[in-house]
């Protein structure tokens, strides 16, 4: 068999401007960080989930609901001012930062970051749209970004999994420079039996092949295409507190999502798109959630200001900024 060579895309310059070299940097983790590494790389190399027009539009305008409120001149008013450096801390396949910033990268000095071998296929998708880039395999806090060097930092859904989400976020912060702004966005808690379900799915998927791991999601996947298809709203008539149940009325698939277990749905993904997303929830080993108090408390602590605060039943996203006055990181 012949390997399939892999493109490179022109450099955006953002290593010469760093002083850093294009070369992998190598690190030890633990062994729940590597089987995470490993799922992540194994998901992203399955481009036919994931590189669709139907994920592209439903991820593109979450990012932009989520970091911008629905504008994405906000976005434009962040990069204003001349060329900016771009870290895509935790890049995967490139897709968040190709859907976020798209054309924009042109003009910018783009790095993505990243400990799986999903930087091959990000560097390859990069390539096929003629996008700039720069990348490197090596875990968030080995990689040597010089301090205070950095505009605008992106960490889409990534620093949950690591081994220490608050020290991974206080880490890249020290990266950021005066005046940069730092993109993230992390898991939130959910009920008490979502969590407690979607923690014993993970633990008996463990002993398991990515492959096989991805195979046993997929009835699980199947169930909840059969509920979101049903199409019936139930009304919960009280809060139940001690479970995390909020009253009102919901879809039944919903529900369930919510309150006891992820099976993702929606009507205009295919199977193996909605596969892909709950293989990304339930296979990584790291999957730490967290609450809006602690990413409040973890931007206060590296001195960032914040500036949007996005608070989902999903997640918390948040757009911090390093004032211009900020005394000199040590």
């Amino acid at each position: 068999m012949t390997a399939t060579a892999i493109p490179i895309p022109a450099s955006s310059g953002a290593l010469r401007l760093l002083g850093m070299e294009a070369s992998d940097v190598a690190a030890l983790h633990s062994d729940s960080q590597e089987q995470t590494r490993d799922a992540f790389g194994f998901k992203w190399a399955r481009r036919e989930s994931y590189d669709t027009p139907a994920m592209h539009a439903a991820a593109r305008a979450w990012l932009f609901e989520r970091y911008c409120a629905g504008d994405p001149a906000r976005l434009d008013s962040w990069l204003a001012g001349g060329r900016k450096i771009i870290l895509d801390a935790g890049c995967g396949a490139g897709m968040s930062g190709l859907l976020f910033f798209g054309e924009r990268l042109r003009e910018h000095a783009y790095l993505g970051v990243d400990i799986s071998d999903a930087v091959q296929v990000a560097r390859q998708r990069f390539a096929e749209a003629s996008v700039p880039g720069d990348f490197l395999r090596t875990g968030l806090c080995e990689a040597p970004i010089p301090p205070r060097s950095v505009d605008l930092i992106l960490s889409e859904g990534v620093l949950h999994h690591t081994d220490d989400t608050a020290a991974s976020f206080a880490h890249l912060a020290t990266r950021l420079a005066p005046g940069g702004r730092f993109l993230c966005y992390v898991y939130a808690k959910k009920a008490l039996v979502r969590e407690f379900t979607d923690d014993a799915i993970r633990e008996a998927l463990r002993p398991l092949s990515d492959e096989k791991a991805w195979a046993a999601l997929e009835p699980l996947t199947q169930l909840g295409k059969t509920l979101g298809e049903l199409g019936v709203t139930i009304d919960v008539p009280a809060d139940i507190p001690y479970l995390g149940i909020k009253k009102g009325a919901l879809d039944l698939q919903r529900f369930f999502y919510w309150n006891v277990c992820k099976m993702f749905y929606r009507p205009d993904f295919s199977m193996e798109e909605m596969n892909h997303v709950n293989f990304d929830w339930f296979r990584p080993l790291n999957c730490h959630r967290h609450t809006p108090d602690e990413v409040q408390q973890w931007c206060a602590s590296a001195g960032l200001v914040i500036e949007h605060l996005d608070v989902q039943e999903a997640g918390i996203s948040v757009v911090a900024r390093r004032p211009l006055e900020d005394a000199p990181v040590g």
